[in-house]
């Protein structure tokens, strides 16, 4: 492994720890004073430059209102491992999105809304429609296989 190339783990730490400072709209400078470092220090942390610490990781998950798990956090229902860690090869299309402003911005305005029925019947107005999108998709390929000559 070359000195200059992060590691896998604190890329993936890093991108956790960016993704939830930008949900919550702090800057670097603003997460730099509270943990006590300087701002080009959480840019080498976001980028998995520099490794975090356990103490230093504690307490930006207290500064950003969440757990040190919530950063090595993957599937919520399959057990920490390795796999899929290493973000060079393969990014994960929902951390992406995440990252994006869209993304920023919808986490935002969701975070916003209290009532959980109200959420609940987001999400599936969101899921109907994408399904939606899918079936005429298929329809859409399904007619021009119909149309094409055999």
């Amino acid at each position: 492994m070359n000195a200059k190339t992060p590691n896998a783990i604190d890329s993936y730490v890093g991108s956790q720890v960016r993704m939830r400072r930008q949900l919550l709209g702090l800057s670097q400078e603003r997460l730099a004073d509270q943990i006590g470092v300087t701002f080009q220090q959480v840019q080498k942390y976001e980028k998995g430059m520099n490794r975090i610490g356990a103490s230093r990781l504690q307490r930006i998950a207290e500064v950003l209102n969440t757990s040190p798990s919530f950063f090595f956090q993957q599937d919520p229902n399959e057990p920490l491992s390795l796999a899929g860690l290493d973000l060079t090869v393969t990014a994960d299309p929902v951390a992406e999105f995440l990252q994006s402003k869209e993304g920023l911005a919808l986490n935002k305005a969701f975070m916003k809304i209290t009532d959980m029925h109200l959420r609940e019947k987001i999400v599936a107005l969101v899921k109907a429609m994408a399904q939606t999108q899918v079936d005429r998709s298929v329809r859409a390929d399904q007619q021009k296989h119909d149309i094409s000559p055999n």
